[in-house]
């Protein structure tokens, strides 16, 4: 049986702002790769037609008002986003959050012939300013920090696999402490 990963007890189909990360499976780096910066210190990412796809609907989200997403980042094998539900949202009382993700992962998957994700995807209910600030951050900076990653597929089979425990701890300390 799959644990849940979501808040116990957590009305998903209120308003709110939330932290989504959608993976692929077995964390393919298939939407894109890290390249070098085009400004100083700002790495950049090539999206491939995969990821392209992923941005086009992200876009189509905004620019047809269908959901708000106030930040994303398309990574090599994974997004993240920052997606808020507005009141009155709801589709009969179910959950928008996974509408959106559900409608996002199979317009990706249309595209391109076949499913790239792994089932579900993970959340975090932003409770606060300071968690939305420290979020949207952690999105604009995660181009950056790429090669520490706990989602890069390189640090699993290199002498990095240290440094890539100490980034899940401090994400799992920061998960438990907000």
């Amino acid at each position: 049986m799959r644990k849940s990963n979501r808040l116990l007890g957590y009305d998903y189909s209120s308003a709110g702002y939330y932290f989504v990360t959608i993976s692929v499976k077995d964390r393919q780096e298939i939407l894109g790769r890290h390249v070098g910066a085009t400004v100083p210190g700002r790495p950049n990412m090539e999206l491939f037609e995969l990821g392209k796809n992923v941005n086009s609907a992200i876009e189509y989200y905004i620019e047809n008002k269908l959901a708000v997403i106030d930040k994303y980042v398309i990574m090599p094998n994974h997004i993240h986003l920052i997606i808020v539900i507005e009141p009155e949202s709801g589709d009969r009382g179910r959950s928008p959050l996974q509408h959106i993700v559900r409608n996002l992962k199979s317009y990706v998957t249309k595209k391109a012939g076949f499913s790239p994700w792994q089932k579900s995807f993970h959340d975090h209910v932003i409770r606060n300013d300071i968690e939305y600030k420290k979020i949207w951050q952690y999105i604009d900076e995660n181009p950056k920090t790429w090669s520490e990653d706990c989602y890069n597929g390189d640090l699993a089979y290199t002498k990095n696999q240290h440094r890539n425990d100490e980034v899940n701890d401090v994400r799992n300390s920061y998960e438990r402490h907000y």
